[in-house]
């Protein structure tokens, strides 16, 4: 009788840099989370603290990779998924902790949604906020009211609409998914190369997100999965090069989906525009936009245990007109 051959471990991806003690709860959290093996790959950019070294030693399916020093985020993810061309992976920060089941509820629904590339979780903070991780793709329309309007007037119609945060949480589609926990489809990937290696940090996952799409790939919010990011490790060591380099990033994406002579102005206002706002981020001490959360994460129990599970998508992942 032939035996049948065991599911291949899964790789789990986490870009280091000096994470701390955190990256501890990271590695111990993934036993739980899923029943398949895993193999965990710390693509570390130049770590001083001991932590990835001692996590390597102290957990056998633990490795650490070396990138050459701090070449970014994209990069280093890259580089933490080379050699693999097929299958799924994951790609999440180390100051994340999954909750149980959390990964296979992932790879559960990658089988409903054939055409999803990315395939995220819900994500909680420690003070119980629901993280709006699942949203459009941002325009100059949303993008414009989010960024003038986000701080003084969090629930403003823009916001709402960029974030999705009047919607009930459920599985379904979105215009890009937060690079913090991203289950990813690896042929989808590769196919355009993987992460831009352009954006040091930040607006990567934007941008993979758009190029995917452009080639009918699909994004999937998956609620039933969930994970709790603790978030601001990299800002809070060095939160003045955070912020150039966040609105650095917001720039690059933003430029390029206005390319041409013709766009030469606008272009011009996005850099006045989001200077400025840099500067305002240096006075406030704040990153991004900086709107508060809408949702809680008890609006994941809202749903009741029943009508947690998934729902059926059709066979070719796409949502019904």
């Amino acid at each position: 009788m032939r035996s049948v051959p065991a599911d291949p471990p899964l790789r789990v991806v986490a870009v280091t840099y000096s994470p701390g003690a955190v990256l501890r709860g990271f590695v111990e959290s993934i036993a739980a989370a899923t029943s398949r093996p895993v193999e965990i790959v710390l693509a570390d950019n130049g770590s001083t603290d001991g932590e990835p070294e001692r996590a390597a030693a102290e957990h056998e399916n633990v490795r650490m990779l070396r990138t050459g020093g701090n070449i970014g985020y994209g990069a280093a993810a890259n580089a933490g998924l080379a050699g693999l061309t097929s299958g799924y992976a994951i790609v999440a920060n180390p100051d994340l902790h999954f909750e149980p089941g959390s990964i296979d509820a992932l790879l559960e629904a990658a089988e409903r949604w054939p055409r999803a590339a990315t395939i995220g979780p819900a994500i909680k903070t420690p003070d119980g906020d629901l993280y709006p991780s699942a949203r459009d793709l941002p325009r100059l329309s949303t993008g414009a009211g989010h960024a003038l309007l986000g701080w003084a007037w969090p629930a403003n119609p823009w916001t709402a609409r960029y974030r999705r945060e009047r919607e009930a949480p459920r599985e379904r589609p979105a215009g890009w998914l937060s690079g913090s926990c991203l289950l990813i489809n690896l042929e989808a990937f590769w196919s355009v190369g993987g992460f831009d290696p352009g954006y040091f940090m930040y607006f990567e996952d934007v941008d993979l997100a758009e190029r995917l799409g452009r080639r009918g790939w699909l994004h999937v919010y998956v609620p039933s999965a969930v994970v709790v990011h603790e978030g601001g490790h990299a800002t809070q060591r060095d939160p003045y090069r955070m912020r150039r380099v966040h609105h650095a990033s917001a720039l690059r994406y933003m430029s390029g989906q206005y390319p041409g002579r013709s766009h030469l102005p606008l272009r011009g206002a996005l850099r006045a525009g989001l200077g400025a706002r840099m500067l305002l981020s240096y006075v406030s001490g704040r990153v991004a936009a900086g709107a508060r959360f809408q949702r809680r994460a008890a609006d994941l129990d809202v749903l009741g245990a029943g009508e947690r599970r998934p729902a059926t998508a059709p066979a070719d992942g796409r949502e019904e007109d």
